[in-house]
């Protein structure tokens, strides 16, 4: 605990040794022995003249209270003129928690021309730190990963805690450093001691160097899992395959088909290939031998995903193979830099890259390999030892049904879809020249436009080869048209609702989709002034609407065919996408689904249009249940069948420094989350599945594709489980199937009542037996 001092006894200040600066340090202002050389102000912020206390490691620090106002704030800044910071990397201030919890803290300092750095500070409970705010734009993206190492860490003895920035500073006049609260709920105390700047020299290095260990796990945790050796590793896999034999021979005594489905309860029709079909209020995914099934899925099921680049940052990793060692063929190159939102403030996201996983299972997969001899002609080669890649299917395989899992999802090894033992989902890969449209949430690049004759071709082209080895095999459930499309912009303003439209009438006309908009305009209002009158503008020639940047005006109450026009194009332009795949799917591959477009970002255009053509609505949601994703009331006025195609929990305890999108306090949190999660999935009737995200934990330094670096995984880098979790997982899952079951029993019976109460009569075409039982899909009615 902190001990206040009485004001009386501020002499201690002078009794108690303050904590040397390190080296490299300009101390500007000391708030304990405070001089007249910085200008100290306060709004809604309290900072006594006589307030010294003394923590329990001996140090002496200031009192500041921010009261529960908007913005209670501390402002610093010279007596006079400007501080010339050009020569400095970064700017300090020795700080403390005054409570025993965290707290939020914004730093802002500004320059003379109005230019800002804006840094969020999740300060800790606990003892004093040095805070570290790098007075240029930095992150640790920048450094290739989604998140750093978990702050504050010690460096050189002392507490440290390296914040991000953002924005852009003049450092040569530096006028305000301003700390804040954003509207705390109570009064909340910060201690302070030394502010000033420093140069970053080896901070960074010191933050980010040695993170990363000889199996690819990181250096500033421990946990139960982490391995030290060759001998815990394989000892440790010995001992999963017993538990695994264990759990599949309870699985072979379950009543499931070859597939996945529910065998005890009542059938449904067998097609030979997976549909969907609504019964008695609930909808279904049907197997081929037409029992009723819950789509448990695993995204990202692959060897090959667990690359991370090293170029340029060797220094984070403690162990790397040499050239000559047998573990130095999981080297590679590679270049992620594509101009996507996804690429922005990233660095290291090319050149040389190591696959810690691939080493991995050679460790526990590859066979051992000699060294060719060196001849006069040619010198030794490396060492290479083959991965067996059946044998990793074979036990990842296992390691799925074990687990409860019953379907391979998105991105996964094609050696798994090949061993027919579990159901699998493909994406259409759908890449071409044609135009695309940014609606300024372009993570994974602007929106297809649909328009373009090109991208009937290119999609043609992703059909026929997704197609070609797939169209008659039952195991395959369906096909993804896409994946978090930017179907809209990233904040909930008109703007960003109809991003689509602002973003279509911005382009130049050599763009088919404006050239489309303009004449659903021109059909509309004839001319000019008929536009004009509707949008309340003044538009003098129609010319002036084809010029590139055009600024459409935002909906208002007073003229609502604005808002009309922009949904009319929205949905337009969401008919014209996926009916040219439903037209193309249905061609090549009639006897599959097509599984939506997994929305992470939508418009009711755009949902109410892949309802329309697809079979079934697939979506992206990292929320603690799927009810908080998306309005279900709206999912279910358009009769089609869900499926959530990601979602997971995280942490930050396993290694990985990202908790991802739905983080949680602690590892033994995840699977009660999980069980949570399909709970409340189950209990909506038009959720057919759901597919976690994803199987392995992504690198501790980041991927390739982005730096997203998440400790979200059912298996971490060294291919051991989170036992625990996946022990959790796999009660889920069979509490779902077994709970599915007697969902289609209760349908069966109330279908069978229904039908005697009629007399037996036969369902209408297209429809399940009895009035109002549902119907069959597989085919939409409109699409594929």
């Amino acid at each position: 605990m902190i001990r206040r001092s009485l004001p009386a006894v501020f002499a201690l200040v002078f009794a108690a040794p303050l904590l040397a600066a390190p080296a490299g340090q300009q101390t500007l202002f000391n708030f304990v022995r405070p001089a007249d050389v910085v200008k100290v102000a306060t709004e809604n912020a309290d900072l006594p003249q006589a307030n010294a206390e003394q923590t329990p490691e001996g140090e002496v620090l200031r009192r500041v209270t921010f009261n529960p106002v908007a913005r209670p704030t501390l402002r610093l800044s010279p007596q006079t003129g400007a501080w010339d910071w050009s020569q400095s990397g970064m700017m300090s201030l020795r700080i403390q928690s005054a409570m025993n919890w965290a707290v939020t803290v914004y730093v802002q300092i500004q320059s003379n021309d109005g230019k800002t750095l804006v840094s969020r500070v999740d300060l800790p409970a606990g003892p004093a730190q040095t805070l570290l705010v790098p007075l240029t734009a930095t992150s640790p993206l920048s450094q290739g990963m989604k998140a750093g190492p978990l702050m504050p860490m010690t460096i050189d003895g002392q507490r440290v805690l390296l914040a991000s920035s953002n924005g852009e500073l003049d450092r040569s006049q530096v006028v305000s450093v301003s700390l804040s609260m954003d509207q705390p709920k109570a009064a909340q105390s910060l201690l302070l001691e030394r502010f000033g700047v420093q140069d970053e020299g080896e901070v960074i290095k010191a933050a980010y160097g040695n993170l990363v260990d000889a199996y690819g796990q990181s250096t500033r945790s421990k946990w139960p899992e982490k391995v030290a050796n060759d001998e815990q590793l394989k000892s440790a896999a010995a001992k999963e395959q017993q538990q695994l034999k264990t759990w599949l021979a309870e699985r072979e005594k379950s009543s499931l088909d070859k597939f996945g489905g529910w065998s005890k309860g009542p059938a449904f029709k067998a097609s030979g290939f997976f549909r969907t079909e609504k019964r008695d209020g609930r909808w279904y995914l049907v197997t081929p031998e037409g029992h009723p099934f819950y789509s448990l899925g695993v995204n990202t099921v692959s060897p090959e995903v667990n690359q991370t680049y090293v170029a340029g940052r060797e220094y984070m990793f403690e162990s790397l193979p040499k050239p000559d060692e047998p573990l130095a063929s999981h080297f590679g190159e590679g270049d992620n830099r594509g101009g996507n939102g996804s690429d922005q403030g990233r660095g290291y996201g090319n050149g040389r890259w190591y696959d810690f996983y691939g080493a991995n299972l050679q460790r526990l997969y590859g066979e051992p390999c000699a060294t060719p001899a060196a001849t006069e002609q040619a010198p030794a080669a490396p060492c290479k030892a083959a991965i067996d890649e059946q044998k990793w299917a074979s036990h990842t395989l296992d390691r799925l049904q074990a687990w409860g899992f019953n379907t391979v999802g998105n991105w996964s090894a094609p050696q798994l879809s090949d061993a027919e033992r579990v159901p699998y989902t493909l994406p259409l890969s759908i890449v071409g020249d044609y135009t695309s449209i940014s609606t300024g949430n372009d993570w994974w690049g602007g929106m297809p436009d649909p328009f373009d004759p090109r991208f009937a071709m290119a999609t043609e082209r992703a059909v026929a080869i997704a197609a070609r080895d797939h169209r008659d095999d039952p195991w395959l459930i369906g096909y993804f048209a896409d994946n978090e499309l930017a179907w809209a912009g990233p904040g909930d303003d008109p703007k960003s609702r109809y991003a689509l439209a602002y973003g279509t009438l911005k382009m130049t006309t050599d763009v088919p989709a404006k050239r489309a908009f303009l004449k659903q305009l021109r059909d509309k209002y004839r001319n000019q002034a008929g536009l004009s009158k509707a949008w309340g503008i003044d538009l003098p020639a129609w010319e002036l609407m084809e010029d590139p940047g055009f600024e459409a005006p935002l909906p208002n109450p007073e003229h609502p065919e604005i808002e009309a026009d922009f949904k009319y194009f929205q949905k337009v332009f969401a008919d014209t996408y996926f009916k040219t795949i439903s037209d193309s799917l249905k061609w090549h591959a009639p006897n599959q689904l097509l599984l939506g477009g997994r929305f992470a970002i939508s418009t009711p255009e755009a949902v109410a249009s892949c309802a329309q053509y697809c079979d079934v609505l697939s979506f992206n949601m990292y929320t603690l249940q799927p009810q908080d994703g998306y309005d279900f009331a709206a999912l279910r006025s358009l009769d089609k069948p869900v499926l959530i195609t990601e979602f997971n929990f995280g942490s930050t305890d396993r290694g990985p420094f990202w908790g991802g999108v739905t983080p949680l306090n602690k590892e033994e949190d995840r699977g009660p989350a999980y069980a949570n999660f399909l709970k409340q999935a189950l209990s909506e009737p038009s959720i057919v599945g759901v597919h976690w995200f994803q199987y392995l934990d992504q690198p501790v330094t980041g991927r390739l594709l982005d730096g997203e670096n998440g400790h979200f995984g059912l298996v971490g880098v060294t291919d051991l489980p989170y036992q625990g979790f996946v022990e959790t997982v796999r009660k889920s899952n069979l509490a779902t199937i077994d709970q599915l079951g007697k969902e289609a029993a209760k349908a069966a019976a109330a279908d069978k009542a229904g039908h005697e109460t009629e007399g037996g009569r036969k369902g209408e075409a297209g429809k399940g037996p009895g009035q109002g039982a549902g119907h069959t899909g597989g085919h939409s009615g409109n699409g594929h």
